[in-house]
């Protein structure tokens, strides 16, 4: 779908190159190293091109590192392949993945377990959605009208980006292998870039990313508008390697995820200064609530009904 066989081929192609020639891997070093026994390895891939993101996640890195007692490593993945692979080998101990990836990976065998994801509100469950974003002034009002368009997607093995944008568009009557020209963007960020600057008709992103762009200047606020938003999906879940990390330090892991990972904490625990001046990834508010496989599993509804090459990508 949305010519999924190359989009397939992309996936693998990254899958079966990335333990031979990604320097994100390599730099992992090998698990059965004797320093490896006190080092724990958490990656993670941008929603855009950022070059801040190990100090977005620095606060974590330092929660994670006082409870367990070990050194912890940051590693800035270069996609959602990568990290699947990385944590198939053993490579990376913890991982933030996108709902579809944490997906595909658990589903591929992968021995991973969702332990939290990130929430703005303490009240309100860790949940975001898909938008369809046109340039303002555009005579395309809703997903009815994109056939024979040039659309914008994140990645394959996104979800806001990819997936969810796919059951819309089926829900809509549209054949996606046939009535579109698709255009795989790369990131979030490039996505909306790429239709601000002509290259797509529409765009897909999840529901922060265009807010973030017009803070930081490289999109006119009312340049974009949305014409579509999808269901709440359960928001990026950070997903534990249950066979590289002991028992002893999967519990202490799993409680500072999902007791001390927040603000108010963070600033108790004596790693944030001040709420207001405690960073989380991509701009958390608030910090991070518990979350387990089963909160997934609608997007395994929706590889049921779309029938996406790129769910069955990764065996």
């Amino acid at each position: 779908m949305f010519n999924n066989s190359r989009a397939t081929r992309k996936i693998a192609q990254s899958l079966a190159l990335v333990a031979l020639s990604t320097p994100f891997l390599a730099a992992c070093g090998d698990s059965s190293n004797e320093a490896a026994d006190d080092t724990i390895t958490f990656a993670a891939v941008p929603a855009e091109s950022s070059q801040s993101l190990q100090s977005d996640y620095d606060n974590l890195v330092k929660l994670i590192a006082k409870e367990t007692g070990k050194k912890v490593e940051f590693q800035n993945a270069s996609d959602y392949a990568a990290v699947v692979e990385g944590q198939r080998a053993g490579k990376i101990d913890i991982a933030s993945y996108g709902p579809f990836s944490y997906v595909i990976a658990h589903d591929s065998g992968v021995s991973i377990e969702a332990v939290a994801s990130p929430t703005n509100d303490e009240s309100k469950d860790p949940a975001y959605t898909s938008l369809a974003y046109v340039k303002d002034g555009s005579d395309i009002k809703s997903l009815k009208d994109l056939k024979g368009k040039k659309v914008c997607f994140v990645d394959p093995a996104s979800t806001s980006g990819y997936l969810v944008p796919t059951k819309g568009l089926m829900d809509e009557g549209l054949k996606p292998d046939a009535d579109l020209e698709p255009v795989m963007a790369g990131g979030h960020d490039a996505s909306l870039l790429t239709l601000n600057d002509g290259g797509c008709d529409v765009a897909f992103a999840h529901d922060a990313m265009l807010k973030t762009l017009e803070k930081s200047s490289q999109i006119k606020p009312g340049a974009l508008k949305s014409i579509w938003e999808s269901d709440p999906i359960t928001e990026d879940p950070i997903a534990l390697n249950t066979e590289t990390i002991s028992a002893e330090d999967l519990t202490k892991i799993k409680k500072a995820l999902t007791e001390k990972a927040n603000k108010p904490a963070l600033v108790k625990e004596g790693i944030c200064t001040s709420e207001e001046d405690c960073t989380l990834p991509e701009e958390i508010e608030w910090g991070y609530l518990p979350v387990t496989d089963a909160d997934f599993n609608s997007i395994r509804e929706i590889c049921e009904t779309t029938k996406a090459d790129a769910c069955n990508a990764v065996s």
